[in-house]
């Protein structure tokens, strides 16, 4: 396993950013590395930080502005190689088909419930980390 797992968060709401660590925890679960937050407010800051690699799994908010979390997915699904998982924060249950469009490997609804993003998050974690060996 390796010694740690880095997750872009994209936001351009600071609350939002920090509900996603702290639901997340240092490790989300045992069988995981644990893991550290490369924050991110601006599209060209994630995209500059996808092109360094190293990023694990990303988790965009949909409600981003100007650049919304969705855009931004497909935008990097289209354009990354190699893309890290997507967990899609939207704003409600019912944007669950946009997800989709977008291309999103989860989505979960806003505000951020801890155990259900702790699972989904290293469900993502455990895919990449399988896929990456």
């Amino acid at each position: 396993m390796q010694s740690s797992a880095t997750v872009l968060v994209y936001s351009d709401d600071a609350n939002t950013r920090a509900q996603v660590r702290l639901a997340a925890g240092r490790r989300p679960a045992s069988d995981v590395p644990p893991v550290e937050f490369l924050e991110c407010a601006t599209l060209p800051a994630v995209l500059k930080e996808l092109e360094r690699g190293g990023i694990d799994v990303c988790v965009l908010d949909g409600e981003a502005v100007p650049a919304g979390g969705m855009g931004v997915c497909r935008q990097i699904k289209d354009e990354v190689f190699q893309c890290p998982p997507v967990l899609l924060l939207i704003g409600r249950p019912q944007d669950a088909w946009l997800a989709t469009w977008s291309r999103a490997d989860a989505a979960m609804a806003l505000p951020v419930e801890p155990v259900e993003f702790a699972d989904t998050l290293a469900s993502l974690l455990r895919k990449r980390l399988t896929v990456g060996a």
